[in-house]
């Protein structure tokens, strides 16, 4: 895998978050700020760094609540607006202006609204398996998991508690797949004990927010306009619809690629065969438009 500098930076509500910073050519090209999904982290985007790093500057935040970054004292702020607010005070910090944001599930929502207020920023934009429409079945499946504790023994105990709870998803993974998947969303605590990296209480904004429908985000699709954008789908989603990824091309118009990824669910892992060639075209179309 290719070498990161590990940085941290301050939220408004002053939070001391972290960010994984791997280094790329200095010609000017835009970096990746790398967002991930509700229950993950930073780690999420290890297979993507150890093939582009070297070559791009990928920046890989953790959101408040997971991994290396803060939990939040209130934890209501759990919820996108918020994250959004901790990632505008990054990109300040850092003095970055234009970027490519890939954005899985939650990170998706999150360059959806980065779209919708600072579209300027976006070089270019992939959407992972999220878009302005999430199907109640994927939604309910989210709230069933996200929240409950987990404690497991070894890394290959908690390797195929999650084979067995997603192998609907990944249906083609092995062990040693599985167990990679563990390493990026499980550390060991102070006993001894694989438990998820996170803060359980993320759940309770969801949980409170119930089925209840929230803003209408179909106009932000608009945003993405003239920006090199990928949609990426797993053949499987539970979470986002052929019809609703199919509209969301519409809205988007010529700038827009859907590339659905064979036999996977909620989320493509950016690292199957399909996504790494649509990723490519994707970069292919920021650097030479």
């Amino acid at each position: 895998m290719s070498g990161y500098s590990d940085g941290y930076w301050w939220s408004p509500d002053g939070l001391r978050l972290h960010y994984r910073d791997y280094a790329g050519v200095d010609d000017g090209r835009p970096p990746l700020l790398c967002l991930p999904g509700l229950t993950r982290n930073a780690r999420d985007f290890e297979p993507l760094a150890g093939r582009l790093a070297g070559e791009w500057r990928l920046i890989c935040p953790d959101m408040r609540g997971r991994a290396e970054s803060a939990y939040a004292k209130d934890a209501m702020t759990y919820v996108p607006l918020t994250y959004l607010q901790d990632i505008s005070r990054l990109l300040a910090d850092l003095a970055i202006t234009r970027f490519v944001a890939v954005g899985t599930s939650l990170g998706g929502v999150i360059t959806m609204l980065i779209a919708a207020t600072h579209k300027e920023w976006l070089a270019g934009a992939l959407l992972n398996d999220v878009g302005p429409v999430l199907d109640e079945g994927g939604l309910a499946r989210i709230r069933s998991y996200v929240g409950v504790g987990q404690s497991h023994p070894t890394w290959v105990h908690a390797a195929r508690a999650l084979a067995e709870a997603n192998g609907d998803v990944y249906p083609g993974y092995d062990l040693e797949q599985w167990l990679a998947m563990a390493k990026r969303l499980y550390r060991l605590n102070s006993g001894g004990r694989v438990v998820l990296d996170y803060d359980m209480k993320i759940a309770e904004p969801i949980r409170a927010m119930g089925s209840e429908a929230g803003v209408d985000m179909w106009p932000v699709m608009q945003a993405f306009r003239g920006i090199p954008t990928l949609l990426l789908r797993g053949e499987r989603s539970d979470l986002l619809s052929a019809a609703t990824a199919q509209r969301m091309v519409e809205g988007i118009g010529d700038s827009a690629e859907l590339t659905t990824v064979p036999d996977v669910g909620h989320a493509p892992g950016l690292d199957e065969p399909e996504s790494v060639a649509a990723i490519d075209r994707l970069l292919d179309r920021v650097l030479h438009g």
